[in-house]
Parts: structure tokens; C-alpha cells; sequence
């Protein structure tokens, strides 16, 4: 299960777990046509790809989503909490509102498919959970504050899951990109584009399927000790 799945980093990680010989699910909210596209691209890579559309900031649909899943496979042993949306604002300007929609959205909505996806994988003692945070939950930007309180907390959520869910075989891993090339990125001026490649000491961006490559280790076997873990993938913008 892949939440945000239709595009970008979301598309990448659904791609490479089909690659793997796992059955996907691409959850979208609005973007039909982009899931379609990466339901094919996850068919001709091998493998059987569900779409389902749901809102993952409402707990109802976030569980029917999962609902799908199960009824449709039987089980959901990956999931991959990547859904997410940025409304930028300095704290003095930004409205209850935008404050809001970016946690529901980005942090909410991974307890609510976390919550729901919880009981079969503790019945089966195993489970995958992989959580998409960003550096600006390790470091904090000037404009971001919903959107870094979101994917600290997501960190914070990642940590004590891990804990709480060990016992089950079920390990959790938070994954904090940096500035990857992805259409929020694309949208971005050159000379802001220069100024952020500049801060990175490995002098580019990220790319969508480098993410995902990291995504699918952690599902691997050779990924299975990793639980309550950072992967901080930002060419040393951080450290």
C-alpha cells in the first residue's frame, strides 16, 4: 500500500516494490489519470496494481482504504505513509486553516492507515510500515512551520511505533528526503533552484526512484533489523 502513490516519489516507490514481485495499491485523491499511469507502469513491471481513491486525512476513508486493500489481496504486510501536501506561510501570516489541512494530511492520516492496517499485521506477525518525513522535520525552514511540525511528528510517531509494534514483527522506519526532483520541485524558480543546490554538498538533487530504492531495502530481508530508524537521504544538506 503506497498512499499518495500516483506521482513522484509516491509513483517510485509503488514502480520499485513491483519490481519486487509485490501486489500494489495506489491510493490517489484527486489525480486519476496520474494513478492510472502508475498502475500500468506497476502491471508492466509484473505485477497487479489496485487503484482506490481516498481522502487519508479522514480516519473513514483512511480505514476503508485499507479495507480495500485486504479485501482485494487478502493482506497488507507494506505500508508506505506517503501522502502529503505543503501550504507555506510564515507563522505570522499562516491560517488555522492551512495549519490544519498540512497536519491532517501529513501526519493524521498516518496514524489513522497505521491504526487500521495494525490488526492483520499483528495476526500474522510481520509487518512493513514506512513512513515519508523530509529534512525539514530534522532542520525546520522559515515558512514551513505546519509542514515541519507535520513531518517532526511523524518522526515522533515512528519512534514510538516502533517500539509498541517490535513484538508483533512489525518494524517501523522513517524516511526524510531532502530536496528531490519532483514536480514541487520543477515548479520552483532557476535562481531558487541554484540557491538550494547550492546549500547541498553533493551539489544536486535527489531523484524519486533513489527514495524508493532506500523504501524497498527496508522491506527486504536485509532490511529487517532496521526499526525506529532515520534514513536521512539529502546529499549532506543535513547531518
Amino acid at each position: 500500500m503506497v498512499t499518495g502513490g500516483s506521482r513522484g516519489i509516491g509513483r517510485a516507490c509503488a514502480v520499485g516494490l513491483a519490481r519486487e514481485g509485490a501486489s500494489v495499491v495506489i491510493n490517489y485523491t484527486s489525480n486519476a489519470a496520474a494513478a492510472e499511469e502508475t498502475r500500468k507502469a506497476c502491471e508492466a513491471a509484473g505485477a497487479k496494481a489496485l487503484i482506490v481513491q481516498a481522502d487519508v486525512s479522514d480516519a473513514a476513508q483512511a480505514k476503508a482504504l485499507i479495507e480495500a486493500a485486504e479485501k482485494e489481496f487478502g493482506k497488507v504486510d507494506i505500508l508506505v505513509n506517503n501522502a502529503g501536501i505543503n501550504r507555506d506561510r510564515t507563522i505570522q501570516r499562516m491560517s488555522v486553516e492551512e495549519w490544519d489541512t498540512v497536519v491532517q494530511t501529513d501526519l493524521s492520516s498516518i496514524f489513522y492507515t497505521t491504526n487500521a492496517a495494525l490488526g492483520g499485521m499483528r495476526e500474522r506477525n510481520y509487518g512493513r510500515i514506512i513512513n515519508m518525513s523530509s529534512v525539514i522535520g530534522q532542520m525546520g525552514n522559515v515558512g514551513q512551520a505546519n509542514y515541519a511540525a507535520a513531518k517532526a511528528g511523524m518522526i515522533a510517531f515512528t519512534k514510538t511505533a516502533a517500539k509498541e509494534f517490535s513484538r508483533f514483527g512489525i518494524t517501523v522506519n522513517a524516511v526524510c528526503p531532502g530536496f528531490v526532483e519532483t514536480d514541487m520541485v520543477a515548479a520552483l524558480s532557476e535562481d531558487i533552484k541554484k540557491t538550494l543546490i547550492g546549500l547541498i554538498p553533493l551539489g544536486r538533487f535527489g531523484t524519486a526512484e533513489e527514495v524508493a530504492d532506500t523504501v524497498v531495502f527496508i522491506c527486504k530481508p536485509s532490511g529487517a533489523w532496521y526499526t525506529g530508524a532515520q534514513f536521512s537521504m539529502n546529499g549532506g544538506q543535513y547531518m
